[in-house]
């Protein structure tokens, strides 16, 4: 017998799905109802729910560069941010150097940062002294030279040449450096520093002195200055017959 040729198997026919109930609701698009649980059209393939409304945005977040919408395929972005940063650095620095808090640390980091040089008065003036210690001697750069005052609340004064701005005074007290000599005499402890600046106006000090040889830095932070005057308000050692000695007064200013 001749093998028989295979038979191949007829396909089974399955039954027709049953079509969805009709009561669901219509599409927005097509108008067919479909199941409450469909997200999607069953014939159009549309969204069933709608959206979630927007909510509008402020006014000011429709107006550029504060929009939301980029362009070019994110430089919309990058130029909004440059703009806020500029915008920002620039308030920041017309807030330092407009308002007076905002100008003194201004000026202030410049002093830090910057280099102090010496600076010397063209004059040097007295109320009274003694004799062969004359105002003159206190900013001859010898610290073994002195004025002498006979008594508490006399002053010396400083007058500068131009306007500058003055970052440190260097005091140097008693009649020398020298701890065996210092107590010679009386030594001013307690000054008032006031110093003038070019438009007339006046600031003062209080500096309290420590009651020994060697120099003595004050930071001050003035600009404009043109004269500086030292009254003595207090002094040590201070007995009948003997005077208060101020050795050396140095003054530097921002280069």
């Amino acid at each position: 017998m001749q093998p028989a040729k295979p038979v191949a198997r007829r396909p089974t026919v399955r039954p027709a799905a049953r079509d969805e109930p009709q009561e669901g609701p219509p599409c927005p698009s097509c108008g067919t109802p479909n199941a409450p649980e469909r997200r999607f059209c069953r014939r159009c393939a549309a969204r069933l729910q709608a959206a979630e409304p927007v909510a509008a945005l402020p006014w000011w977040r429709t107006v550029w560069p504060f929009r939301r919408r980029v362009r070019g395929g994110g430089s919309g972005r990058w130029l909004r941010r440059t703009v806020l940063t500029v915008l920002l650095l620039s308030l920041v620095a017309a807030g330092f150097l407009l308002l007076p808090a905002g100008r003194f640390v201004y000026e202030d980091v410049r002093d830090k940062l910057g280099k102090a040089s010496p600076i010397s008065p063209v004059s040097v003036a007295a109320g009274t002294e003694v004799p062969r210690h004359q105002p003159a001697l206190v900013t001859d750069g010898l610290s073994n030279t002195y004025w002498g005052t006979p008594e508490v609340g006399d002053s010396v004064s400083f007058t500068f040449r131009r306007p500058f701005r003055l970052v440190d005074v260097v005091v140097h007290t008693g009649v020398s450096k020298k701890a065996e000599d210092f107590r010679g005499q009386a030594r001013p402890v307690r000054m008032d520093l006031v110093v003038t600046a070019e438009d007339g106006t006046v600031r003062t000090k209080a500096l309290t002195l420590a009651d020994k040889p060697g120099p003595q830095t004050i930071q001050t932070g003035y600009s404009d200055v043109v004269s500086v005057r030292l009254v003595i308000r207090e002094a040590a050692g201070l007995t009948p017959g003997r005077h208060v000695a101020l050795a050396e007064v140095e003054f530097f200013r921002r280069s």
